[in-house]
């Protein structure tokens, strides 16, 4: 019997790893992103006034935590969603590839042992 991989993933989570992907499709989006930047530019030109020192940390705690890592969070959603897709491919073919085996074995079975006796001196000569 095939095994859901999804199913039995989605039936292990508890309440709180729920919670986790939820924040996490709202986070790991562009729109989030786009929020982010806007709440980010927002401080920038206080920044600008306060200092190298104030500069570096508005690029450091600001821009970097929440623009960029929200943005490779959106990189990783389409990395894994690719990945799962491939998954899903390789699983149909794997499907696919048994489905034959299974047809090829039958027909072998079928096949008397005469017969098969038969082809393997022919192979030999």
């Amino acid at each position: 019997m095939t095994r859901n991989i999804n199913k039995e993933h989605k039936q292990s989570l508890t309440a709180l790893d729920k919670v986790a992907m939820f924040i996490t499709k709202i986070v790991g989006t562009m729109w989030c992103a786009i929020i982010f930047t806007i709440l980010a530019l927002i401080s920038l030109p206080e920044a600008l006034h306060g200092g190298t020192a104030t500069i570096i940390s508005w690029i450091a705690q600001t821009f970097l935590q929440l623009v960029l890592l929200s943005i490779i969070m959106v990189g990783q959603n389409l990395q894994s969603r690719h990945s799962e897709l491939r998954a899903d491919a390789d699983y149909e073919t794997n499907l696919e590839a048994k489905r034959d085996i299974e047809t090829l074995m039958k027909r072998l079975d079928s096949i008397e042992t005469e017969k098969l006796d038969k082809i393997l001196k022919i192979l030999d000569k």
